[in-house]
C-alpha cells in the first residue's frame, strides 16, 4: 500500500470514517455511538476467531490454561512462605495481604485477558504490519486489542479468585457492611478498567518509542506486583506516585483499606474509596485521547 493509501487510512481511522482504500471514506463519518458499536463488534467477532482456532486442541488448551494458573499460584506461594517466617508483612497479616492480591489479581487478570495483546502493537509498528489494519473496515483499537485472544488467561482469574476466596474467609474483626459489600464488585470493574487504561496508553506510547513493551510492562505488570503487598512498604514518594500521576491505588489500596478499616496512606479522607469508578472514567478517557493522538502520528514504515 503506498503513502497516501496509508495517510488515508490513518487520517479516516482518526477521524472515525470508515476508508475504502481508494479515492476517499465511504459512509460519512460515524457517530460516537456507532463507533463504539463498531469497535465492541469487531473485537467480539476477532476473539470468537482466536477462541475457535484455540478450542480446535483442546488439549493444548487445557495444558496451558493449567501452566497459567501454576504460574500465578506460586506467586502467592512466596508470600505463604514468607508468612511461615513472620506473623505480619507491613503490619497485615496474611488474610489481609490475600485481600490485597486477590483484588489485584483478578482486575489485572480482567485486564490482561481483554486488551493483554496491546503490548505487541511495538511490533506491529516496526514491522509495517499495522498499515493492514488500517484498512479493514474496523477500528484499528479493536484489531488491536483482541489480536491473538488468549482464553488461557483465565488461568490468571481463577487463581485471583481463589486467593479473594480465602482471604474474604479468613478475615477477621471486618464489619461488613451495605457499603463495603457493593463496594467489592466495584473495585474489581474499576480496578479492570484502569489497568485497560494503562494497557492502551503503554500502546499508544509505543507509536512514538517504537519498542517499548518493556516499559509498557513495568506499569502493567510492574504495577500489578507492587499492589499486591501493604503500601506501607513502599516509600511515600511512591506511594504518592501511584495515588496522583498514576493512579492504581485506586485498584484496590484506597478501597480495600476502607473494606479492612486500616488507615490510609497520605492522610487521605474517607471518601476516596468511592472514588475508583470515577478515576477508571477519567483513565480510559485520557488513554482514548493519546490513542488517538498516537494513530494520528503514525506514518508507517515507509517501505
Amino acid at each position: 500500500m503506498g503513502d497516501v493509501g496509508v495517510a488515508g487510512a490513518v487520517r479516516a481511522g482518526v477521524r472515525g470514517e470508515r476508508w475504502d482504500g481508494g479515492e476517499g471514506w465511504d459512509d460519512g463519518p460515524l457517530s460516537r455511538r456507532e463507533r463504539v458499536f463498531d469497535g465492541v463488534r469487531a473485537y467480539r467477532m476477532i476473539a470468537a476467531m482466536w477462541i475457535r482456532s484455540t478450542m480446535a486442541y483442546r488439549a493444548s488448551f487445557v495444558m496451558t490454561t493449567l501452566g497459567n494458573f501454576v504460574a500465578t499460584c506460586l506467586d502467592f506461594l512466596a508470600i505463604v512462605l514468607m508468612f511461615s517466617q513472620i506473623e505480619r508483612l507491613g503490619g497485615y497479616s496474611l488474610p489481609e495481604v490475600a485481600f490485597l492480591y486477590g483484588l489485584s489479581a483478578v482486575a489485572f487478570g480482567i485486564a490482561d485477558l481483554v486488551v493483554g495483546s496491546m503490548d505487541r502493537l511495538g511490533r506491529r509498528v516496526r514491522d509495517g504490519t499495522l498499515d493492514t489494519l488500517l484498512v479493514r473496515p474496523a477500528p484499528v483499537l479493536a484489531q488491536v486489542a483482541a489480536d491473538r485472544f488468549a482464553l488461557r488467561r483465565l488461568g490468571r482469574i481463577t487463581q485471583g479468585l481463589m486467593v479473594l476466596g480465602y482471604a474474604l474467609l479468613s478475615l477477621d474483626g471486618v464489619q461488613w457492611t451495605t457499603a463495603k459489600v457493593l463496594l467489592m464488585p466495584v473495585m474489581v470493574v474499576s480496578g479492570g478498567a484502569i489497568f485497560c487504561a494503562v494497557f492502551v496508553a503503554g500502546a499508544a506510547f509505543q507509536f512514538v518509542a517504537r519498542d517499548a513493551s518493556e516499559v509498557q510492562n513495568a506499569f502493567t505488570y510492574g504495577g500489578s506486583t507492587l499492589l499486591q503487598y501493604p503500601p506501607g512498604l513502599f516509600a511515600q514518594d511512591l506511594v504518592r506516585g501511584v495515588t496522583f500521576v498514576l493512579p492504581l491505588a485506586f485498584v484496590n489500596w484506597l478501597p480495600a483499606l476502607y473494606v479492612l478499616g486500616r488507615p490510609y496512606p497520605l492522610d487521605l479522607p474517607t471518601w476516596v474509596a468511592f472514588l475508583p469508578p470515577l478515576v477508571a472514567a477519567g483513565c480510559c478517557a485520557l488513554a482514548g485521547l493519546a490513542w488517538r493522538a498516537g494513530l494520528r502520528s503514525y506514518r508507517s514504515t515507509g517501505s
